[in-house]
């Protein structure tokens, strides 16, 4: 049978491309190469979504008239190669989900950031009564919300990975910001830093003169790409260290469009949280948000966990879970967060680290640093010149018991890998949780 679609991919992304689709009336066919999860085969099956897991059939792929490719399957995917030869259109969720909208979309991408950007952005207009719903590459997918919406919102504040720009050919954000860009990834774009960040840019092409791009000013990657690139829509820049922008830092506040909002109201910590917060508010001035909105925005804000989530104190020494820094950059904003003496959590599956930006902050207040992997060596040659105790441990237990060994009344340990998770756990959300659930042990016998 030929179909109108075809989704490679039977995750978050694909099914709700798949239901969509359904929805609109095309005929659809769902192909994984591995076996799909039981909640998204339930779903599909609840939609009568004929589908397929274990295999790609080339005689139903190669036949469609369009191809959707969730975002986790890399271009270079033997499958993928047949179709491009077969000159099939190929397009990613986002691209599809935008064909049945006429709401705004607020599109937030960046390395490091975009998830609390995302969350806070949503968070400040749904408090202030904007009819909003949030999706992409958190929660829902795009393609579901639109299917399962009996009325249209005001608008869609998306978390966009470069994975799903990859695919967003012509889709159109009417508010695109870029939290920043730094090395992650590299493996999926050739180990070429300029292909990432051309993917990272690559909505601005699409924008138009009403809509706003909106930037991180010292972010040197962002700032060089668009410095060559010709684009329409209205520039708007935040700064950490520039009080000449539209938006930017203080030693005491955050200042949008002249309006000082106290750092004091933020639940959050740091720096990199500072300026995510400045994204955040620039966002909900942008959609006409009233200072006192905003306000009370901010003060009720509950981040996403592992994100330097403070979890507890046990006699007199705090932990902080930061499982989501899997990369330097991300870590470096959490050590910088640190004002007193911490003992230091770090390691997993390196990504070609560069650790010479986190020496300052180690050298100044880190106490000790356990190293938790099963190849600790770049991290134990690194700092080796320290004269501080370095640790290798092999699980989270053991970690959390050495680290509180050399830990004093007042001190914090800090989970802030720096690394991906995959040599000792599932995920980084299974790090952190497992870093959680020895502290909420040790809590439990007090």
């Amino acid at each position: 049978m030929k179909y109108s679609i075809v989704v490679i991919g039977a995750a978050e992304s694909g099914v709700g491309a798949a239901i969509l689709a359904h929805q609109k009336g095309l005929s659809v066919f769902v192909t994984d190469a591995s076996l799909i999860k039981d909640s998204y085969k339930a779903l599909l099956l609840s939609y009568s979504i004929p589908f397929e897991e274990g295999k790609h059939t080339e005689d139903i792929v190669l036949q469609a008239t369009e191809i959707i490719k969730s975002p986790g399957i890399p271009n270079k995917a033997p499958i993928l190669k047949k179709v491009k030869e077969s000159n099939i259109p190929i397009i990613g969720e986002i691209e599809f989900a935008a064909r049945y909208t006429t709401a705004k979309i607020i599109g937030i991408t960046g390395t490091n950031g975009k998830t609390t950007t995302t969350l806070l952005t949503y968070h400040l207009l749904k408090n202030a009564g904007i009819k909003v719903q949030m999706g992409g590459n958190i929660g829902k997918s795009f393609a579901q919300l639109i299917a399962e919406n009996t009325t249209e919102p005001d608008c869609y504040v998306l978390e966009l990975s470069s994975f799903q720009l990859d695919d967003m050919p012509t889709t159109r954000i009417h508010l695109f910001a870029i939290t920043n860009i730094t090395p992650d990834h590299l493996d999926r774009y050739n180990y070429d830093m300029q292909e990432y960040v051309n993917s990272k840019i690559s909505p601005v092409k699409n924008q138009i003169k009403d809509d706003i791009l909106l930037y991180w000013q010292e972010d040197k990657y962002t700032a060089n790409a668009l410095r060559t690139k010709e684009f329409l829509a209205s520039v708007h820049t935040i700064s950490l260290e520039n009080n000449t922008t539209n938006a930017y830092y203080t030693k005491d506040n955050l200042v949008v469009n002249g309006i000082e909002y106290p750092i004091s109201l933020l639940p959050l910590t740091g720096k990199h949280n500072y300026c995510n917060a400045l994204f955040a508010i620039s966002i909900a001035t942008y959609c006409h948000l009233y200072p006192k909105q905003i306000q009370q925005g901010l003060a009720t804000f509950i981040n996403a966990p592992h994100r330097l989530e403070k979890v507890g104190i046990w006699k007199d020494i705090t932990f902080i879970n930061d499982s989501k820094a899997t990369n330097v950059d991300a870590a470096y904003y959490a050590l910088e967060a640190m004002k007193q003496p911490f003992v230091w959590i770090v390691g997993g599956v390196d990504k070609g680290n560069d650790y010479t930006t986190l020496l300052p902050f180690v050298t100044q207040n880190a106490t000790a640093i356990v190293c938790l992997g099963i190849d600790n060596s770049k991290i134990t040659s690194f700092f080796a010149h320290l004269a501080i105790p370095i640790l290798e441990t092999s699980s989270m237990q053991e970690a959390i018991v050495k680290a509180i060994l050399y830990s004093k009344k007042q001190d914090t340990v800090l989970l802030s890998p720096a690394c991906a998770s995959f040599d000792l756990f599932q995920n980084y959300e299974d790090r952190g949780n497992q870093f959680k659930a020895e502290v909420q042990l040790l809590l439990s016998s007090i």
